[in-house]
C-alpha cells in the first residue's frame, strides 16, 4: 500500500501533515496544484493513489470502499509517524475522497484507534450521490451472469484522458452508494451521541449544480446535522449573467433558494455569485455563524462569458492546468488540452457524448479557493505543547 503513495520527503517543515485523497476514477493529479502550493508553504504532503486507480478501469470491477478506506488509514498513520504528534493532521478529500476522509474522521471519533484529524477540507464531496445512482447496485448484481457480462459496465468509452478513467464499472457506482449511505447514518449517529463539538472543523467548496454528487446532501446531511461555528460551506452559484439561465432546468435555477433561507445556521455560509444580475463580475456573499447579516466582498474576478456554471470535475483545477485548463498562453502540451475543447459540428459523430467534451474542466475561481483554503489552514496550523 505504501507503494501507492506519492511522498515528497523534502517537505518536512514547520507546517502540518496533509493527506490528499482523490476522487473516484481519478488520480493524484487532481491535487497537483493544491499539493504543490501546500508543499511550498512548508507542509508535509502525501497525495495517495486509491486501490483500483491509476492502471486500467477494470481495476474498479472488484474493489470495495473498505479497500479505499484502508488506504486512507495507512496514509494518515504514515504522516503522523513521520511528522510526530505535535503538528496538525489535515485531511483533504475531493469527491469520493471527501466521503472517505469524513468516514475516516468519524471512525476515529468512535474509537478506531487511528490518528484524529485536526481539520478537514472537502472539494465537491460525495456525501450523497444523485438519485439514480442506486441503480448501479441492481446492475452490478447482474454482472456475474454470462448473458449480462456487459452489465458490469455503466459506460465504456475510449480512454483519452491521461489522468482519469472514462469507462465506469457498475461496481464503482455500487461502492459509492454503499459508502455514502453508511456515512450518512454515521453522521446522524455521531450527532445523536453529542460528538458535534469533537468533529474537526470542515471547510467545503462545492458547485451549486453538480451532476455527479448531491448538493442538498452536503447542506442537509452534513452541515445542518453536525457542523458548528468552526466550519464553513462555500457554494459557487451559477452564472446569473451568462444569458443561458432561460435554458437551465428550473429545478437547478431555483436550487439556491431551496438550500438557503433567512434563518441563522451554526456554520458560516458563503456564496460566490454575480455582483449583480447584469454583471459577470463576482462577489463573496457571506453570513457568519448564528447570524443573518449578509457581508458582501467584491473579488475582482469574473465569469468567462461562455461559462454558465462550474462542474463537479472543475473544482480542483486552475485555468493554467496544462491538461484541464483554459489558459491558451500555457506552453505546448504533450497531451490533449481537454480544457480548450469546445466542439461545434454535426451531432452523433463523436465516440463519446459531446456534452462530456463540453463539460467545464477547470475553475475560474481557483485562485480565490486556493487563497481561502491556505488562509483557513494557517488559522489552525500551530499546536501548543
Amino acid at each position: 500500500m505504501v507503494r501507492e503513495m506519492r511522498i515528497n520527503h523534502e517537505t518536512i517543515g514547520t507546517g502540518a501533515d496533509v493527506v490528499l485523497i482523490h476522487g473516484l476514477t481519478d488520480s493524484p493529479y487532481s491535487f497537483r496544484t493544491i499539493g504543490e502550493d501546500l508543499r511550498a508553504r512548508g507542509y508535509y504532503v502525501v497525495a495517495m493513489r486509491m486501490p483500483g486507480h491509476g492502471t486500467v478501469p477494470a481495476g474498479l470491477t472488484d474493489v470495495t470502499w473498505e479497500d479505499w478506506l484502508a488506504a486512507v488509514r495507512v496514509g494518515a498513520r504514515h504522516v503522523r509517524s513521520t511528522i510526530g504528534e505535535r503538528k496538525p493532521l489535515i485531511l483533504v478529500g475531493y469527491s469520493n475522497g471527501g466521503a472517505l476522509v469524513l468516514k475516516y474522521a468519524f471512525d476515529a471519533l468512535e474509537g478506531s484507534g487511528d490518528p484524529q484529524a485536526d481539520r478537514i477540507v472537502l472539494l465537491s464531496p460525495m456525501v450523497g450521490v444523485q438519485p439514480l445512482a442506486w441503480l448501479a447496485r441492481v446492475i452490478s448484481m447482474l454482472g456475474p451472469v454470462p448473458a449480462f457480462e456487459k452489465a458490469r459496465w455503466l459506460d465504456i468509452y475510449p480512454e483519452y484522458n491521461p489522468f482519469k478513467y472514462n469507462s465506469f464499472p457498475a461496481n464503482a457506482g455500487l461502492q459509492t452508494w454503499r459508502l455514502t449511505t453508511t456515512l450518512q447514518k454515521q453522521i446522524v449517529r455521531a450527532a445523536s451521541a453529542g460528538l458535534g463539538s469533537k468533529v474537526p472543523p470542515v471547510l467545503t467548496f462545492h458547485s451549486l449544480v453538480d451532476a455527479t454528487v448531491s448538493t442538498p446532501a452536503v447542506v442537509h446531511s452534513l452541515y445542518d446535522v453536525i457542523a458548528d461555528e468552526r466550519s464553513e460551506l462555500v457554494l459557487f452559484d451559477i452564472n446569473r449573467a451568462s444569458g443561458l439561465v432561460p435554458f437551465i432546468q428550473p429545478a437547478d435555477a431555483t436550487l439556491l433558494s431551496r438550500l438557503t433561507d433567512a434563518s441563522p445556521r451554526k456554520y458560516r455560509r458563503t456564496l460566490i455569485t454575480n455582483l449583480d444580475p447584469s454583471s459577470l463580475e463576482v462577489a463573496e456573499r457571506s453570513v457568519a455563524p448564528d447570524a443573518t447579516t449578509l457581508n458582501l466582498r467584491p473579488l475582482g474576478l469574473a465569469w468567462p462569458r461562455d461559462v454558465f456554471s462550474l462542474s463537479h470535475v472543475a473544482i480542483p483545477f486552475p485555468l493554467s492546468d496544462p491538461v484541464y485548463g483554459r489558459d491558451e498562453t500555457v506552453g505546448p502540451s504533450t497531451t490533449i488540452r481537454l480544457g480548450l475543447l469546445s466542439p461545434r459540428g454535426e451531432r452523433a459523430v463523436f465516440s463519446v457524448p459531446a456534452d462530456t467534451l463540453m463539460r467545464l474542466t477547470c475553475n475560474p475561481f481557483f485562485a480565490y479557493m486556493d487563497d481561502r483554503l491556505m488562509a483557513w489552514l494557517e488559522g489552525g496550523r500551530v499546536k501548543q505543547p
